[in-house]
């Protein structure tokens, strides 16, 4: 179950960053403009982020696997449209298409603590959650030399064969889920979520063209925050809420939400930062000027340590709680780039960096996860996960257009970031993982044997 699980993960994780690299490739040939052809990414970060909760709820209410099965059919009828995409709008369809995978996170969690023996839920939980740090790494590894070696289509032809293969695995060996979330859907709380994610997704997505002054940008993050308001008030009066707004109250479930999404923020600008430094040519005083697949080369340690790191935390969290690997990774990304910040002359640097970042991530993405089964009820697992997944897709969202919004601040006559530019954002996104460390010391400690008491036994009023 546990590798099933995990390579249906994987091969959304890919999927979400596989492109990022490779838009210039993507506008080029299907000749659109700079503009159009971001939405490839943004469509598919859009789709995801409404996807996940809801797809998430729908489990706990129906059956995790029943749901399972039907978001596989739309991640692999999205990458097969996508891989016989030969114009922009088809392509941009199919990306929407392709993110409602994204719920295959929160409905991976809730089977593996409805079928899992007690001992193995931590691990299980946690090397789940770190593929989407994996996986987002694996992506951008591998576009370098699929673009050089194939071309676009194959970005999406790979990934289409391994969900296959996950769907008729998960349809023979992946139980149906005992537990269920009796009542309706709330399609209300439904839209008016939608609404405010979106809102809020496009208009980050979109700032860096637009202006992050300007009228549009603006007014669609003020739609965003009255949107919210009002998700919040209506899901508090219903009954049957599609999110359970006491629930995110909780300190556990806040402070771990805030923890995830300041964590994303750094991992996300590290797809920005590090590509575009190690491709700058040498000729303008810093850089090696790599190719793209050179400079994915530079992220491979980060994926391994990733990989490495994800079930080791599940270990700490079965032996400590899983705060402790939290409270490490955080404090084990923000290294990664103070060392980035004194010290980016030398490949082994960034080397030594990458590294960082994939223990650092590794540790806090497997532990997350882990923190929010601990603080709700089973038939809450799905919308709960969901969320937290949400809130790690918008701090990389922000995190990625902050990083190259800084650049852009500081280009030379050449087109190129400075390379004080490059200094002031590592200092940057410090700051932020600094503030990830102290969120992460705001969640409550939690002895590993009570963890387990709560995840199979007690309500969540017991832990207010």
């Amino acid at each position: 179950m546990l590798a099933v699980l995990a390579l249906g993960c994987a091969a959304y994780a890919m999927l979400q960053s596989l492109v990022v690299p490779a838009l210039p490739t993507l506008q080029h040939d299907l000749g659109t403009t700079p503009s159009g052809v971001t939405w490839i990414f943004t469509a598919y970060l859009l789709s995801a982020s409404v996807a996940t909760p809801i797809a998430g709820r729908l489990g706990d209410m129906f059956g995790k696997k029943r749901t399972l099965l039907v978001v596989l059919a739309g991640l692999g009828g999205g990458s097969l449209i996508a891989a016989l995409a030969t114009t922009l709008p088809v392509l941009i369809a199919a990306r929407t298409i392709q993110g409602i995978g994204g719920a295959m996170f929160p409905l991976a969690f809730g089977i593996i603590r409805d079928e899992f023996p007690r001992e193995r839920v931590a691990g299980g939980i946690a090397l789940i959650s770190g593929l989407l740090g994996i996986g987002g790494g694996l992506g951008i590894v591998l576009a370098g030399p699929i673009l050089e070696n194939l071309n676009y289509h194959w970005l999406f032809w790979i990934p289409c064969i391994v969900i296959a293969v996950t769907a008729l695995a998960t349809a023979f060996f992946i139980p149906e889920s005992p537990i269920r979330a009796p009542g309706s859907v709330d399609w209300v709380g439904a839209v008016l979520l939608s609404s405010w994610l979106v809102c809020l997704l496009l208009a980050i997505s979109e700032a860096p063209q637009w202006g992050w002054v300007s009228a549009r940008t603006i007014g669609l993050l003020v739609v965003a925050a009255l949107a919210g308001v009002v998700w919040v008030v209506v899901e508090a009066r219903t009954t049957n809420a599609l999110v359970d707004i006491q629930m995110m109250r909780l300190r556990p479930v806040w402070s771990t939400n805030l923890a995830g999404f300041l964590i994303g923020f750094g991992l996300f600008s590290s797809f920005v930062l590090i590509p575009q430094f190690v491709q700058t040519p040498t000729s303008n005083g810093y850089g090696f000027g790599s190719s793209v697949t050179q400079s994915g080369l530079f992220l491979v340690p980060s994926t391994l340590m990733m990989l490495i790191a994800a079930p080791f935390s599940g270990r700490l969290a079965r032996m400590y709680g899983a705060k402790v690997p939290l409270v490490l990774g955080a404090a084990i990304t923000m290294l990664a780039f103070v060392v980035l910040a004194v010290a980016h002359s030398s490949h082994w640097q960034f080397y030594a960096a990458s590294a960082l970042l994939g223990i650092g991530v590794g540790f806090a993405f497997a532990s997350l996860a882990n923190l929010i089964v601990e603080a709700v009820r089973p038939d809450q697992t799905g919308v709960a996960t969901g969320m937290n997944a949400v809130m790690r897709t918008i701090g990389g969202a922000i995190g990625g257009q902050v990083a190259a919004s800084l650049l852009a601040a500081s280009l030379l006559s050449d087109g190129y970031p400075s390379e004080h530019g490059y200094t002031a954002t590592f200092i940057v996104m410090a700051g932020v993982l600094a503030a990830s460390v102290v969120a992460a010391l705001a969640v409550p400690g939690r002895r590993p044997q009570r963890a387990h008491a709560v995840t199979l036994a007690e309500p969540r009023g017991s832990l207010e």
